[in-house]
């Protein structure tokens, strides 16, 4: 992988595919990586320039034990590649966290290198409180996320895969408790990662809100939401069409938080349609 250095010395480590008119520049989520993305990439680059990273924290290269984790950095993370690989045509595709990380640049940087974005199933906000509803479970209070943290310091694989399991997913629920080969390839990945950093993040990114960018972004923006999601129910995937001027809304059936994994043939039609018609 090639990668640039940050000012704090962290190195960001990405890989360039292809060439076209336009680069997709694709950003995982929370505790995944750059291979999230490969399956697509290499399809995709056939006619597209295609950027894809490991956030900081993540891709289990080696990091400081103070590694700055929060959005606000991976934001400007995000603006210095853009910047080094010359990009001013980005369609962003951010999944997860990576779309808080978009979210997050259009706050810092704006939307000048952006033509085009693909969100994929994520809320604005996390926490759930008097005025919001539609964040994680529709149910994660300031006071839920904090015992939540603490279960992460005392187990963190086993309170991820918890996460996940016990949200409103039923077949989630089943295969963790079945002990599935998808649970055993997910904790064998999690006993892997830096905890402290990802902890770290996890405190950050959950305290963000975006409910104040999204009604400004001016850039066409596919919305792809799993009709199961773990995590957000329909509610928000309808308040965040209807809150982006000019976005498209496709549910994938049958699929959960990561819906492009579930229907990857379909993720990739859908967005080469879309990209094509920017």
């Amino acid at each position: 992988m090639e990668f640039i250095t940050r000012p704090d010395s962290t190195l960001i480590h990405f890989i360039s595919l292809g060439k076209g008119p336009k680069t997709l520049v694709f950003l995982h989520g929370w505790t995944a990586n750059v291979r999230e993305w490969l399956p697509f990439a290499c399809e995709l680059a056939e006619n597209h320039r295609v950027v894809c990273w490991d956030a900081r924290g993540h891709g289990g290269h080696e990091y400081a034990d103070n590694t700055d984790m929060s959005v606000q950095q991976m934001a400007d993370d995000l603006h210095a590649l853009l910047n080094y690989l010359e990009i001013k045509d980005a369609v962003i595709v951010g999944h997860s966290m990576g779309a808080l990380t978009t979210w997050e640049y259009i706050r810092r940087h704006g939307q000048d290198r952006i033509v085009g974005l693909c969100m994929i199933d994520q809320s604005p906000k996390l926490i759930t409180d008097g005025n919001w509803v539609n964040g994680v479970y529709g149910e994660f209070s300031e006071r839920h996320n904090e015992l939540f943290i603490k279960l992460l310091r005392k187990d963190f694989t086993q309170s991820v895969l918890k996460l996940i399991a016990y949200g409103m997913n039923h077949r989630s629920l089943e295969n963790f408790q079945q002990n599935s080969r998808g649970f055993q390839q997910m904790r064998d990945h999690l006993d892997k990662q830096p905890e402290l950093l990802l902890i770290s993040c996890w405190e950050d990114i959950t305290q963000q809100d975006y409910r104040d960018v999204l009604p400004t972004i001016e850039k066409p923006t596919l919305l792809i939401y799993g009709d199961e999601s773990q995590f957000y129910c329909a509610d928000l995937r309808e308040w965040v069409n209807n809150t982006i001027k000019s976005s498209e809304l496709h549910v994938y059936e049958g699929s959960d938080h990561s819906p492009h994994l579930w229907h990857k043939e379909l993720f990739i039609f859908d967005l080469n349609r879309f990209i094509d018609a920017l």
